[in-house]
């Protein structure tokens, strides 16, 4: 009897995880409120870095169970895109836990999905980078590559931030800050987001390094 592969077993788990804690959240935010403020309630829900970032994770380990060879279960298999999903969702989790967990209390369902979201996620997202992502073929500029996504996200939260008078996060909330502070704490983020990408890219040659000089002798 053929064996399903661990990294598949780990993938389907993960990914009905994902999709399910996104969807959860979705309602939630939306809750029993009028029809006519949806539109705008979903729009804060995608202006999350937390939901943006979650998106990306379970499209990356759904998209290669369901089409491999797809255009986007291509790109979800390139070790590149693996390794910046791993990066983004390493700072979702140490950003809520360090700079928000004590803000709030969720209770319930609520309580649930910010488990999920902020820890169980990406928990297994970085496994899923570290035990069954190809490693040796990340470059040192790649984790400067990376910053592309929460840059253009700091550029999407000034604007609907002004336009709209809501901000996803206190830290990158400007008209209550001043742009001194909100500067400072978007540069610490983004130093947060390089270091954690140089970790990824050392880690990645050094394992990729070990498993040339560990590999079969020839014959």
């Amino acid at each position: 009897m053929r064996r399903t592969p661990p990294a598949r077993i780990w993938r389907a788990t993960f990914a009905v995880v994902g999709w399910a804690a996104l969807a959860l959240q979705y309602l939630l935010i939306i809750g029993p409120g009028a029809p006519g403020a949806i539109p705008a309630l979903t729009l804060n829900f995608f202006s999350y870095f937390t939901i943006l970032t979650n998106v990306l994770a379970a499209l990356a380990l759904t998209a290669p169970l369901i089409r491999a060879d797809s255009r986007l279960g291509r790109w979800s298999a390139s070790e590149g895109v693996r390794a910046a999903i791993a990066m983004y969702i390493a700072v979702v989790g140490l950003t809520y836990h360090v700079l928000l967990s004590h803000a709030w209390e969720p209770q319930g369902l609520a309580w649930l999905t910010n488990a999920l979201l902020h820890y169980v996620m990406p928990t297994a997202v970085v496994l899923d980078w570290l035990l069954f992502t190809p490693k040796g073929r990340l470059r040192w500029i790649d984790a400067v590559k990376w910053l592309g996504f929460p840059l253009v996200y700091v550029g999407w939260t000034l604007a609907h931030g002004y336009a709209s008078g809501w901000w996803p996060y206190w830290f990158l909330n400007v008209p209550a800050l001043g742009w001194a502070k909100a500067g400072f704490w978007a540069g610490v983020m983004l130093a947060l987001f390089l270091g954690i990408g140089l970790v990824l890219v050392g880690l990645d040659r050094t394992l990729g390094r070990s498993a040339r000089d560990s590999g079969p002798a020839p014959a």
